[in-house]
């Protein structure tokens, strides 16, 4: 993990800067966003197609649910969703095959009923990011509000 301290930063700290952010990319991406970045193009997402406040977004969601270091399966869970928002269901099964697609419409239609869980708040910030796709808005009766 990267800290910068400001020369005004307090003596007993206050000047570290979260290391998702990588010191505004001067030093690249962190190990967080590069781990996200893959697991969205393991997918079939490339990386670029999703925004980075929304890719920030989905690491601190990953971390309330998985602890400081969420591992590989978190990130993949998350990419996988997002994908499947993304690019819908037939772009999804194009990149992924049917059996992972039909694995992920389980998991949506299981975080719709539960309301609050990982996985609903994945789709709801592709929603409100206005990256999902319209056939699955309109597939599983999803709305903003």
């Amino acid at each position: 993990m990267f800290f910068w301290r400001s020369a005004f930063a307090p003596a007993g700290g206050g000047g570290n800067l979260p290391a998702m952010l990588g010191l505004f990319g001067m030093f690249g991406r962190s190990l967080e966003l590069q781990n996200l970045d893959q697991a969205l193009r393991d997918g079939g997402l490339h990386p670029r197609l999703v925004p980075d406040a929304v890719k920030l977004t989905t690491l601190k969601l990953l971390k309330e649910a998985g602890g400081a270091n969420p591992g590989p399966r978190f990130y993949a869970a998350a990419a996988e969703l997002l994908g499947y928002c993304v690019l819908g269901a037939q772009g999804f099964t194009d990149s992924n095959g049917p059996s992972l697609t039909e694995a992920v419409e389980a998991r949506l239609a299981a975080a719709l009923e539960a309301g609050d869980s990982l996985d609903a708040r994945v789709i709801l910030l592709a929603l409100h990011a206005g990256m999902i796709q319209p056939s699955v808005v309109e597939r599983y009766g999803l709305e903003a509000g």
